[in-house]
């Protein structure tokens, strides 16, 4: 990951995709998934298979929330990365069917946690179905991917993504420590998202590269890359959440201002105003007493101290990063479509 002294210089510019023409639309993610696609069915067949159960509660809401799930970025990371490394076998199915896993479960404790009532728009899980079933069909999920991992038989494999889950767990963690906490810096909010969200990032693009017995310059190259693209990733998402439109976006925007989250947005525009901003953020995200307007007011301060701006500045600097990583990996149509995917994670609307 890039170091904070790297952080101040001049925000570098995101390599252009080799082969992939520049744009700020679908297109990169549509090519990947299309390059993919049969890879895809398969992960999605075992996915389907794996979410079986006698217990009828345990696939009507594991099926709810996959169902749900949207870009499925993190198997296609793991797809990807394997066919970027040459891989021409198909354990990384299984592989990635245990990343899906893993990040559904983790969204499932998520929404818990938060006492979110919507995913993506609809009712999440845990409105639908309750807490306790939410909790335990995201163990359910948990323990599937470790039964996938364990039938893989590598060693290597287990340990990056048990680790992975690990440092998931202590990110949620964390965060319950920024939450409501005006006092949360910019380090702190990065080693939230450095856990909760890269973390798993990073272990789907390593092991692409150990099921396809690359050398370990190459499984380095692709943890960076995959550090630093979820790190990216995030930043963009906790911008969005405060910017975007909600019919672009395709759910609610407001979620982390309404559960007091202190995104990286907001950790600059309160780092810095003056005393009466910072009453305004201690009655709206400390205390949690919001009114009407309060929302709106909330984007119109973010603005004013250009904590957008200074958002996805990082986030620059972080896609730069991953996409420099990728130079030292095969030059092949995957490697450009990767690059254009993380082009499209700082460019998009949604």
């Amino acid at each position: 990951m890039i170091m904070a002294a790297e952080r101040r210089a001049e925000a570098p510019k995101i390599p252009e995709a080799e082969g992939v023409k520049k744009d700020h639309s679908l297109e990169a993610l549509d090519r990947l998934s299309q390059m993919l696609a049969e890879d895809m069915q398969s992960v999605n067949r075992i996915i389907v298979a794996r979410m079986e159960s006698p217990v009828a509660l345990i696939p009507q809401l594991a099926g709810y929330i996959v169902a749900a799930g949207g870009k499925r970025l993190r198997p296609l990371l793991t797809l990807a990365s394997a066919e970027l490394c040459g891989y021409r076998g198909d354990r990384h199915h299984k592989l990635a069917a245990a990343v899906e896993f893993i990040h559904t479960a983790t969204l499932l404790h998520d929404d818990v946690v938060d006492e979110s009532e919507l995913r993506r728009g609809q009712d999440s899980a845990n409105t639908l179905f309750g807490n306790q079933a939410s909790v335990l069909v995201g163990d359910f999920l948990f323990s599937r991917s470790f039964e996938l991992m364990v039938e893989d038989g590598s060693l290597d494999v287990l340990r990056i993504l048990s680790h992975a889950s690990a440092v998931i767990a202590e990110g949620e963690v964390l965060q319950l420590a920024t939450n409501n906490n005006l006092r949360t810096s910019e380090a702190e909010y990065l080693a939230v998202v450095s856990a909760k969200t890269a973390a798993l990032f990073e272990a789907a693009c390593e092991i692409g590269a150990i099921v396809a017995e690359r050398p370990a310059a190459d499984a380095d190259a692709l943890r960076r890359f995959g550090a630093n693209f979820g790190i990216a990733f995030q930043i963009v998402d906790d911008v969005l959440d405060y910017s975007s439109r909600e019919a672009t976006l395709g759910k609610t925007i407001g979620d982390d201002f309404r559960e007091g989250k202190l995104t990286l947005p907001v950790v600059y525009a309160i780092s810095r105003g003056n005393d009466v901003e910072r009453a305004f953020w201690r009655r709206t995200l400390e205390n949690v007493e919001q009114r009407d307007g309060d929302f709106e007011h909330a984007v119109a301060l973010i603005a004013r101290h250009d904590g957008f701006d200074a958002s996805l500045d990082l986030a620059r600097r972080h896609g730069a990063a991953a996409s420099a990583a990728l130079m030292s990996l095969p030059q092949n149509p995957m490697r450009g479509a990767l690059a254009a995917i993380v082009e499209f994670c700082i460019n998009r609307e949604f």
